[in-house]
């Protein structure tokens, strides 16, 4: 493997620039590495801290092999870069996780036909292209359902829930005619998810499994660890275990799961890379999801994840007050009267309902303690509206 490694003191590139490169980025300049990012913006929550920041789109591929010159790696901080720019830059460097991965796993129809084709259990569910297929989808699945277009939708962001099959029209014109996976609706007992990592040499690492609570269809609350048998934790790792290595990833790779009240689990999504319920790694694990996530990608072998108790806040933009007509900071002085709480802002310019601007982390003697303490120092952010 020697051969294959990218050493500390080497540049390596993030296409994207929020704040999943930001953490990336704070994770290898401590490690030695420098940074470039490319995305469509400046003054990026990534580009605060990297040593390079590109402004170009996606889609200018010469701009993208321009960017590739300059380092000695590429990977991607959300799923939602195009195809084709990965594999612009795979012309030059390695692109880690492959080009094949962020294909795959960028469109829910093509992600639902792997996990389906590699044996993994998902909720039944049907591609649809016009309104006449989703109609006839559900006779099939029945309703209520949750019809999701194909790709770029994250943070409940195009989803629509249909309770009567009267509803189809306006569901499919909501999600603007395009094509869609139609779910059938899961009753789940909770949500959780297995964040993974996979090294180049075939290696395979996790931070158990994680409680996921959300609000608004955004993440809201993770706590480690999740309050789930023994089994199911076993099971949801092979999970996990399966489908990084069925997907030849090198890197980290979030599964989203539903536990069922029966205690079987089913797929959600996949997001090959960090993930928002990974966050709390940073403060509670021996080697945190971003480390791991430049090891994987660098040829180092992965780090320890030993993981101490812990909870995650997210907070949203909601907290800033932004829909009063003037943005006033929450009192991050008053969340921080609890010693054992850390916080972490993104760098974002601006607060809108809804966006993600920061999070909580607490880590405690056990997961009940610090989701309490941590949910206690978001409380004390809340902004005055009178």
């Amino acid at each position: 493997m020697s051969h294959q490694v990218i050493p500390p003191g080497s540049t390596v590139g993030v296409l994207g620039s929020g704040q999943l490169g930001r953490m990336f980025t704070i994770a290898a300049r401590r490690l030695g590495y420098r940074v470039h990012t490319l995305s469509p913006e400046d003054d990026t929550p990534t580009g605060q801290v990297a040593d390079l920041e590109v402004r170009a789109a996606y889609e200018d591929l010469d701009a993208v092999r321009r960017f590739a010159r300059g380092v000695s790696a590429v990977t991607f901080e959300f799923e939602n870069v195009p195809a084709a720019a990965a594999a612009a830059a795979a012309e030059l460097v390695p692109v880690r996780p492959g080009g094949e991965v962020l294909h795959t796993t960028q469109h829910r129809g093509r992600e639902k036909a792997f996990l389906v084709a590699a044996g993994i259990p998902v909720a039944p569910h049907a591609r649809v292209g016009s309104l006449a297929e989703l109609e006839a989808a559900l006779v099939r699945l029945g309703t209520p359902a949750v019809l999701k277009t194909a790709g770029w939708g994250y943070d409940g962001k195009g989803q629509s829930r249909i309770d009567r099959p009267a509803d189809a029209a306006k569901a499919w014109a909501a999600l603007g005619h395009t094509d869609a996976v139609l779910e059938a609706f899961v009753d789940f007992e909770r949500e959780v998810s297995v964040v993974a990592a996979r090294g180049l040499d075939g290696s395979f690492t996790h931070w158990g499994v994680l409680a996921n609570d959300h609000a608004r269809h955004i993440l809201d609350v993770t706590t480690t660890p999740a309050p789930v048998s023994p089994a199911v934790e076993r099971e949801a790792v092979e999970l996990a275990r399966t489908i990084v290595e069925r997907l030849q990833v090198v890197g980290v790779l979030c599964v989203e799961l539903f536990l069922l009240k029966d205690g079987r689990l089913l797929v959600n999504e996949l997001a090959p890379r960090p993930h928002n319920s990974g966050h709390l790694t940073v403060d509670a694990s021996n080697t945190c999801q971003f480390e791991q996530q430049l090891r994987a990608i660098c040829g180092l072998p992965l780090g320890d994840t030993t993981t101490r108790p812990a909870a995650m806040a997210n907070l949203l933009g909601d907290l800033w007050n932004p829909t009063s007509g003037s943005v006033t900071p929450p009192r991050f002085d008053l969340a921080l009267r609890d010693p054992g709480v850390k916080l972490h802002l993104y760098g974002k310019l601006a607060a809108r309902p809804g966006r993600k601007m920061g999070h909580l982390t607490c880590v405690a003697a056990d997961p009940a303690e610090a989701r309490r303490r941590v949910l206690a120092a978001r409380a004390a952010l809340t902004p005055i509206t009178s």
